[in-house]
């Protein structure tokens, strides 16, 4: 009625007394559940080339570096505009890094003018820093959340003022 099965008994089973698998990916198994276990990297930046002109806005998550002419405004992490690139409108990143000429307002987190950036308009930063030889032309004003549109709380207005 019960006997005992080799199931049961200590030593190696069958599936490992049997010619081990070759180490080969199941096929079907798909690339994302490869990529999902896998720890995820950080996107590269995209970069809108020197020859390139958008009208437009946009808006990413990620890091854009800017060396063609854009009219419109720019969303991002980090924004590098480069030498040769010219950005018509607003611009808001964690980090930007002005190399070229941006006309509108500048919103950051850590704002960076080189040597040879020309900004025509306001920044706002959490903090900044402009090299010398940097042109530019507007106001510059600290908040701690440069990022929440450059207007403060109403709640916090009354308080922030030096009465």
């Amino acid at each position: 009625m019960f006997s005992k099965s080799k199931i049961n008994e200590p030593g190696p089973k069958a599936e490992e007394t049997s010619t081990p698998k070759p180490a080969m990916p199941d096929p079907s198994r798909t690339a994302t559940e490869f990529k999902a276990s896998a720890p995820k990297a950080k996107p590269a930046a995209s970069i809108l080339s020197s020859d390139l002109h958008i009208t437009g806005n946009l808006k990413t998550t990620g890091d854009i570096n800017v060396e063609g002419t854009v009219e419109g405004d720019i969303r991002a992490h980090l924004l590098t505009v480069g030498e040769s690139a010219t950005i018509k409108g607003e611009v808001v990143a964690d980090d930007v890094v002005v190399n070229g000429r941006v006309v509108g307002r500048v919103r950051g987190l850590k704002v960076r003018l080189t040597a040879t950036a020309r900004v025509e308009g306001d920044i706002i930063h959490k903090t900044i820093a402009i090299e010398s030889g940097a042109h530019f032309e507007g106001s510059v004003q600290r908040q701690d959340d440069p990022l929440n549109g450059g207007k403060k709380p109403v709640a916090a207005a009354p308080a922030a003022s030096n009465g």
